[in-house]
């Protein structure tokens, strides 16, 4: 991508009604517009670190057996009825709108009801079980503290997983599967080495839930380890019932605070019941099919990611999902026609700096986006035939000939 001819534009001071690092800078790099609070909009930067995150999220979840839709955002509110949740005294964040003919409909929060209504058209036997289907999709919650920048927005993008079944066992089975997917998402993503699988409440679904929570000394969450952190719990489930629970009582737990980027229930029957999604099993009874429910933050991932990674000069981004590999810049008149020839080919890995600007700028803002490299030729360079790399995360700079820049760049 040439910078010259896309719209981003860099700033060098954040807008002063965004208070979040991850906001500020992803404002200031050109990823995101804000159009009001926990409202972003994704400009070609941020979408291309999007599609990043959502291709490895299908390429593990595809592994396991799972398959895409897409689904409506708009809720019709009988599903939800049945179940109890499009109260506003059980679900607080629903969006809602009234239609011109007389009643109104939803926007969703997330998608338990209408997929479970959905699946009584498809799945009446055994033979059709296990499935599995997955979305990416904007959700709608209006959010009372919409403060921090992408990771809590009242619109956002998740990836949610939902599962049916025949057994518990058949469901067990998925479900540590889809934890083990999970670990390789965060891992491919750059944030493994500080997301941990926290027990949580499992709420009416279950005893526990897991959420995977990354540490960010902004996120929301409290969580507490043990000194493996073979045992990690939120907050809500620290208590002595729960470490005996887990074989824990008396160990030493440290406390810290993160972000939870992703999580995972066993619905067993919660919306299968009230929804009469039914198969006839081998015997030719009537069974009510067992369910699990798998959800990503795919916009909030990248803000954890963000925020992780960033230092005083700018973002950081791992290369699994930065946006482009290399930051290109030309200086001097040599220097310029050099760039242009290595980007001949290379217009989906690098972002060029091709503007009229001061060698100086262009530095700064390359900090600022954060490619993983800056690739730099100029008459300086070229004197000895070669290149200047710059890798952003460490800082360390080195030479390369043309020859090998052509060759292994």
């Amino acid at each position: 991508m040439r910078f010259s001819k896309t719209f981003i534009k860099t700033l060098r001071e954040a807008p002063k009604d965004e208070t979040a690092r991850n906001g500020a800078l992803l404002t200031r790099a050109g990823y995101v517009h804000k159009e009001m609070a926990g409202v972003y909009d994704y400009l070609p930067l941020g979408l291309r670190v999007i599609d990043n995150i959502k291709g490895i999220i299908r390429e593990e979840l595809g592994k396991i057996g799972c398959e895409e839709i897409a689904m409506s955002t708009l809720q019709n509110p009988e599903p939800w009825e049945k179940t109890g949740r499009y109260s506003d005294q059980e679900v607080d964040i629903w969006f809602k709108t009234e239609l011109s003919a007389g009643g109104e409909l939803g926007l969703a929060p997330t998608h338990e009801e209408p997929v479970t209504e959905m699946m009584k058209s498809y799945i009446s036997s055994y033979k059709d079980l296990p499935l599995y289907i997955y979305q990416f999709q904007t959700k709608f919650r209006n959010e009372l503290r919409a403060k921090s920048g992408i990771l809590r927005g009242r619109e956002f993008l998740m990836k949610d997983l939902y599962s049916f079944h025949t057994s518990e066992e058949d469901l067990d089975r998925f479900y540590a599967e889809v934890e083990e997917a999970y670990r390789r998402i965060f891992e491919r993503v750059g944030v493994g080495d500080s997301t941990y699988e926290t027990f949580a409440s499992g709420g009416i679904f279950s005893k526990y839930s897991h959420e995977f929570q990354t540490v960010l000394p902004v996120g929301e969450d409290t969580i507490y380890y043990n000194a493996d952190k073979s045992i990690v719990l939120n907050k809500e489930v620290y208590n002595d019932e729960v470490l005996e629970d887990l074989g824990a009582k008396g160990e030493k737990f440290e406390e810290t605070t993160a972000a939870e980027v992703g999580n995972i229930f066993k619905l067993n029957f919660k919306y299968s019941e009230p929804l009469g999604l039914k198969f006839i099993d081998e015997q030719n009874e009537q069974k009510t099919v067992y369910m699990g429910c798998y959800g990503i933050g795919v916009s909030r991932l990248m803000g954890v990611i963000a925020e992780k990674f960033a230092d005083e000069k700018g973002l950081v981004w791992p290369e699994s999902v930065a946006p482009f590999k290399y930051y290109l810049i030309g200086i001097g008149e040599k220097g310029m026609a050099e760039a242009e020839k290595f980007f001949a080919g290379r217009e989906e890995m690098a972002l060029f700096d091709d503007r009229d600007k001061r060698p100086g700028e262009k530095f700064a803002d390359s900090e600022l986006i954060g490619l993983p490299f800056r690739i730099v030729i100029s008459d300086k360079t070229l004197a000895e035939n070669e290149a200047e790399i710059c890798e952003r995360s460490t800082g360390k700079t080195w030479r390369v000939s043309l020859t090998e820049l052509f060759e292994k760049f």
